[in-house]
């Protein structure tokens, strides 16, 4: 029996490989190269702080999270999944109703690392749709989720007219931490502008109650330092 180095039928395969492999590469982490473009933060020249809600809706938390925002009389942003959305339309249509402004978060909270250009353009698209359906008019602002990107994203944002938003304040990621924990990081890390990243539905588990139980500390906090609140629409429209 033969052995030895591959026949070029092996050769050719884990060229392919590899020539897959950095394609993935350039398409996946080299777009990232590009959010130097997405907004993370709005004007300096105010205390201005956006508050923006990410995973949702979900039926039982977000309209919790809407009763305390109307109780302290701040406006947010949510950044809505559209096929959660889809199964709590009431929630998007009261949150609009009251204020809020409706936002892109995709449509199945795939990561577009993993997303090809059309499917990307339809996680984006779908979402549109459906909230104007909604709501009467298509979301302004896309944030991907867990903010990666891939190299498709941009061209289909600029073919549906819509702004990528990312965050300059984010008290949770993909680790747990405690209501006490964001409310303190917001605090701490709250600038003229800052929009800040929370999670009104499961992403990691058990997100929503963490930042019911930090929320009013966090609001409390922010206007006794002299902060006020805007959507992320009101907050970069000076821009």
């Amino acid at each position: 029996m033969r052995t030895g180095r591959p026949g070029n039928a092996g050769r050719l395969a884990v060229a392919a490989g590899l020539a897959t492999t950095a394609a993935w590469v350039v398409y996946a982490w080299g777009a990232h190269l590009a959010t130097p473009f997405c907004t993370r933060r709005g004007p300096r020249s105010a205390r201005r702080i956006a508050l923006t809600f990410d995973d949702g809706p979900d039926s039982d938390w977000t309209p919790r999270v809407l009763d305390l925002l109307a109780a302290a009389e701040v406006p947010a942003t949510f950044f809505v999944v559209g096929e959660r959305a889809a199964r709590a339309p009431a929630v998007i249509r009261r949150a609009a109703a009251e204020g809020h402004e409706i936002a892109n978060h995709g449509w199945s909270h795939r990561s577009l690392w993993f997303c090809t250009p059309s499917a990307t353009a339809a996680e984006i698209g779908r979402t549109q749709a459906f909230v104007e359906d909604q709501v009467g008019h298509r979301p302004r602002h896309f944030r991907p989720p867990w903010g990666m990107v891939n190299a498709a994203m941009f061209g289909a944002l600029r073919h549906a007219g819509v702004r990528c938003v990312l965050w300059s304040v984010q008290p949770e990621g993909l680790r747990p931490r405690s209501g006490a924990a964001q409310a303190e990081h917001v605090l701490r890390r709250a600038h003229p502008g800052a929009i800040v990243d929370l999670h009104d539905a499961d992403g990691v588990a058990g997100a929503p109650a963490r930042v019911m139980d930090g929320l009013p500390r966090m609001i409390s906090g922010l206007r006794e330092a002299g902060y006020s609140f805007a959507t992320v629409r009101d907050l970069l429209a000076t821009r």
